[in-house]
């Protein structure tokens, strides 16, 4: 099968979106797949006001018509709502193609959380965008049944993996400072809530890995805590292995990867009992989900290690790679229903 996977999220970009397209990609090839990933960084883009390590391609709507006819796929995954996917669903529509789309990104909520709109303007669009393809994937089942009542007509599961020998116990001490070490790894922005974390009366030091527009009033606000910058691949799994616990302040995320990920380090979790955290923290021996985040760190510090791994192993990126495939709407052949055609 050739597959053009099409998403606005890309490397530079270092996230859960990216890590999950880009690994499921390799898998697909793996099972003998062919995969053009259709990116940002193909066209003419600029970088998003306040996060400018995110491109947008605007305006790309020729050059994705002229890729598309090239390639003439035989699926159609749009796995983001930017310019790239708008473009993407334009065509598909225009064509009678089927496709399918992933909800990855509460995108409602954090519009709202920045700029006040309501959230029924942000899921009004967003079901207008999804409910064109023949499903929706998402990552966990609480957020299938929530995108149903936000009008959602198709969404289905699409569980996510992480890389168990990268991401695996080691006691190493790259986190300078006294113990216990708690872990926040990800963007550094308002709809991340890290300010809940940082303002934390917990003995211990926080660290901070990852990067974003919020950093500087964050350092200056908590000079106590560390901030590190992005790591990667291996430095940031040696980094997370080196925890104590990983804590988990974001309200707004549909899953977060990087849990899975402390987890096979090892590490536990603490995090607020919401959308994300609950669908991933589905035992109390491997992380505490609490409203009152100090008590949830409390708690997790007496988890063990070892429970947390052996939880991590049940997610693999096969399985997950071979459930997107499961769910694909095939272009049909025939005239008028291939890519290319007129």
């Amino acid at each position: 099968m050739k597959l053009a996977l099409i998403t606005d999220a890309w490397r530079p970009q270092i996230n859960g979106v990216v890590t999950t397209l880009s690994t499921v990609a390799e898998r697909l090839g793996a099972f003998g797949h062919e995969v053009e990933t259709v990116t940002p960084d193909q066209f003419r883009n600029w970088p998003c006001p306040t996060y400018p390590e995110i491109r947008l391609a605007l305006g790309c709507g020729d050059g994705l018509r002229r890729r598309l006819d090239r390639l003439r796929p035989d699926a159609i995954h749009i796995a983001t709502e930017g310019p790239l996917g708008l473009a993407a669903r334009a065509y598909c529509r225009r064509r009678g193609l089927p496709f399918t789309t992933s909800f990855h990104t509460l995108f409602a909520e954090y519009v709202n959380v920045r700029t006040g709109l309501p959230l029924s303007w942000g899921y009004r669009f967003l079901a207008w965008f999804h409910n064109a393809g023949e499903r929706a994937m998402t990552a966990t089942p609480g957020l299938v049944e929530q995108l149903r009542q936000r009008g959602f007509a198709r969404p289905v599961l699409w569980s996510r993996g992480v890389d168990t020998d990268r991401f695996r116990p080691r006691r190493e001490d790259l986190l300078p400072g006294a113990g216990p070490k708690l872990l926040y790894v990800g963007r550094v922005a308002v709809e991340k809530s890290i300010e809940d974390f940082l303002a934390l009366e917990v003995p211990g030091t926080k660290f901070v890995v990852g990067d974003g527009p919020q950093r500087p009033a964050l350092e200056r606000k908590y000079p106590a805590a560390v901030f590190l910058g992005y790591r990667h691949g291996e430095e940031l799994a040696r980094h997370i292995a080196s925890a104590d616990v990983f804590v988990f302040p974001s309200r707004t995320d549909t899953f977060g990867l990087v849990m899975l990920e402390a987890l096979a380090c090892g590490v536990p979790v603490a995090a607020y009992p919401v959308q994300g955290p609950r669908d991933v923290i589905l035992s109390d021996r491997v992380g505490c989900l609490d409203e009152d985040l100090g008590r949830a760190v409390t708690t997790a510090l007496r988890l063990d290690r070892h429970d947390c791994r052996q939880y991590a192993l049940g997610y693999t990126w096969d399985r997950c790679a071979r459930l997107f495939e499961s769910h694909l709407a095939p272009i049909p052949a025939g005239p008028g229903k291939r890519a290319g055609t007129r």
